[in-house]
């Protein structure tokens, strides 16, 4: 028998030798030592750590097999929101791109282009050189923490090897499942539907595509499970504080260095002539590589010139991303069903014959409104239709072979009957959409109302799922978003699948969401056109619900960024008797449906900073940086992301980026210390 402090030496030196022969084999493609060997090494590590598991470390090799079962994942706000970029579908749309940048930043500069890869996008912390987190992407500003099932992916480093390795830092990549696997995956089972079969038990389902596999599994509770689909993971992006990587490229190479999975595919563009070539070249050799891929990622190489560009809201300005041209196949079309949504628009889905198409097996296509049905497509039934996907993401039908439409074909009509409540089907002038007006009665529309209101950006009831909603709205516990605030323990245990805990932390969710602030709420509410950004404007000028319910239209357009159609949508919403129900039930629930009074006792004050712009930039004695945007927000001045002529002030901290501080310089936007904004506030 060990002691405690031999069993540690001996974990600690089985854990580095382990994942020193895993760095080896997956990133400098050595085998330092015979598989036999490497799995009794690991069999005696894991023996160990399972007679001392407190010795067990965070990097340990074993994590690779799984084995943590994870009930919920956690939200986690990413240090760096992960932005989406802006999609391209032909050479003109490139130059006009490559103009932009010129306009910029002038001539001197270069491109990095890499595949993109049709898998999950994923954020990796590192503390130290150790895997710390794995969270997805989410909504770009808060994802998932999936690390025990991040861990099982075996060329993702548990710990770096190499030099000048910062102290904390982030990596972003796409993790997916590779073609091989996918085939593999299937065939277990086909296999087990056999077995299945003859044991007349239900059959599994195959899997639908890599990607959508991939996304599957990387939320799977069972990390052992994960580990068994063998996913992988190319890297792409470094983020960190530490400026010594001048460029994007250079970055790359660091990454390889230090261990990661970095795609060898990627190539540096001194023109946008040679990024057509590398796209036109990779346009006829895709297929061949072992995962899919759907287009280009063009780059600007700098980092400083990536920081001058800046970004907008969703997107930076120094990338884009080339789509290339979506696979079109043909197919039998079998009939049209109709979806009834949140607003009551009904929307017409075409019932395809399966089809393959770009990895994915196809038998729903968007139709979008009865116009496409009936003028552009002038579909009957039958007919052979030619499908693509666009952006090959969601397939739509792009044309039908008429000369193949058999004799006698009925032409297919749009519905004039909801096909939920059966209400008869209006259209909205301007607008090519038909809807369902009962609102208040008609299934598809009541839950899409309580679904939007408990999402993540409006009350985040995030322990209340679809299935749950179904059976509240079959047992009559929950007919409107108020109702939620009345639900019991008791009632919930007589629900399918629901035990003491998963009722109490339900009941539990719902009462955390009267904290959550009255932007929000409104948001949650579901006043048609009132998105997020919306009801943040409203509830900043009205303060309150009570304010915003006597509003006027003029009050209404009166509002920075409101028009027309939003303020008689909203003075429309709150004629409503129903409305005004829901209202009142909603603050006799306690819900926050007006702005704390601290803050409105500010209103005096707001006017100081109305009409002035702010970036924030650089570390603070007397604020977080959250902290001193919401001040800005306050006094009623705008938060930007990034500089520009039209820009009023830049508010430096230490540690402020050169790069921003330069480009603030050159533009003359007056740069303020922490001390002289506060001393503008204060006056």
């Amino acid at each position: 028998m060990m002691t405690e402090q031999e069993a540690k030496s001996r974990i600690d030196e089985l854990t580095d030798q382990l994942n020193h022969y895993n760095y080896l084999y997956y990133q400098k493609d050595e085998s330092a030592i015979s598989d036999y060997d490497f799995d009794m090494l690991l069999k005696e590590l894991s023996d160990l750590e399972e007679s001392n598991p407190s010795l067990k470390r965070t990097d340990s090799p074993t994590q690779r097999v799984g084995g943590a079962v994870t009930k919920e994942f956690p939200t986690v706000t990413h240090r760096y929101p992960m932005l989406s970029l802006g999609n391209s579908y032909n050479q003109d749309d490139l130059r006009d791109f490559d103009e932009r940048i010129r306009k910029d930043i002038g001539d001197n500069f270069e491109y990095i282009c890499e595949l993109k890869f049709d898998g999950v996008a994923i954020s990796l912390t590192y503390e130290n050189g150790i895997l710390t987190k794995g969270v997805t992407r989410g909504d770009g500003v808060q994802g998932d923490d999936i690390t025990p099932n991040v861990r099982t992916i075996k060329t993702i480093p548990l710990k770096l090897f190499g030099d000048n390795i910062p102290p904390v830092f982030e990596v972003r990549g796409e993790g997916f499942m590779s073609k091989e696997t996918f085939s593999r995956l299937n065939e277990e089972i086909s296999s087990k539907n056999i077995e299945l079969e003859k044991a007349g038990k239900a059959l599994l389902k195959p899997l639908a595509n890599p990607r959508n596999a991939a996304s599957g599994s990387f939320k799977m509770q069972d990390s052992s499970v994960v580990a068994h689909r063998s996913l992988d993971c190319y890297l792409y992006g470094f983020l960190g504080d530490e400026e010594t990587i001048p460029t994007h490229g250079a970055a790359l190479e660091q990454l390889k260095t230090w261990g990661f999975n970095v795609s060898d595919t990627w190539r540096k563009c001194d023109s946008i002539e040679a990024v057509f070539e590398f796209i036109n070249h990779w346009a006829d050799h895709r297929q061949e590589l072992p995962l899919e891929t759907d287009g280009i990622v063009i780059k600007v190489n700098s980092l400083k010139q990536q920081r001058l560009l800046g970004t907008t809201a969703k997107s930076p300005k120094w990338a884009i991303a080339y789509k290339f041209p979506a696979e079109n196949v043909k197919t039998r079309l079998l009939s049209v069903s109709y979806q009834v949504g949140r607003t009551g628009a009904v929307t017409p889905v075409a019932n395809l014959e399966s089809v393959q198409l770009a990895g994915t097996t196809v038998k729903r296509a968007s139709l979008h409104n009865a116009q496409e049905i009936e003028i552009r497509l002038d579909l009957h039934e039958n007919d052979m239709v030619y499908v693509e996907k666009g952006g090959e993401i969601i397939p739509k039908i792009t044309g039908v072979a008429v000369g193949e439409r058999k004799d006698g074909a009925q032409k297919i009509q749009f519905i004039e009957n909801c096909p939920a409540c059966n209400s008869p089907l209006v259209q909205i002038e301007g607008e090519a959409a038909r809807y369902c007006k009962n609102e208040k009665a008609c299934p598809p529309q009541v839950k899409g109302k309580i679904e939007h209101f408990i999402q993540r950006k409006a009350l985040n009831v995030d322990s209340l799922g679809k299935e749950t909603i179904d059976q509240l709205m079959e047992r009559g516990l929950v007919r409107t978003p108020a109702d939620l605030y009345n639900l019991t323990i008791d009632q919930l245990l007589e629900l399918d699948r629901f035990g003491q805990k998963s009722a109490e932390k339900l009941v539990s969710g719902v009462e955390e969401s009267k904290n959550v602030p009255f932007e929000r709420v409104l948001f949650g509410i579901g006043i048609r056109f009132v998105g997020a950004t919306v009801a943040e404007k409203l509830a900043s000028h009205f303060k309150s619900i009570d304010n915003l319910m006597q509003a006027s239209h003029d009050d209404l357009i009166a509002v920075d960024e409101i028009g027309g159609r939003i303020a008689e949508s909203v003075v429309n919403y709150f004629k409503d008797e129903d409305h005004l129900t829901l209202i009142n039930s909603l603050k006799e629930s306690g819900l926050q449906l007006e702005i704390e009074e601290k803050e409105a006792s500010n209103e005096a004050v707001d006017l100081m900073l109305e009409g002035k712009s702010f970036v924030v930039s650089g570390v603070f004695e007397n604020f977080s940086r959250d902290g001193l945007k919401d001040e800005i927000k306050k006094f009623g001045g705008k938060v930007v992301s990034s500089i520009s002529k039209k820009l009023d002030f830049v508010v430096a901290g230490d540690k402020m980026g050169p790069s921003k501080r330069e480009k603030a310089e050159k533009l003359g936007v007056q740069i303020l210390t922490e001390q002289e904004f506060m001393g503008m506030i204060k006056s």
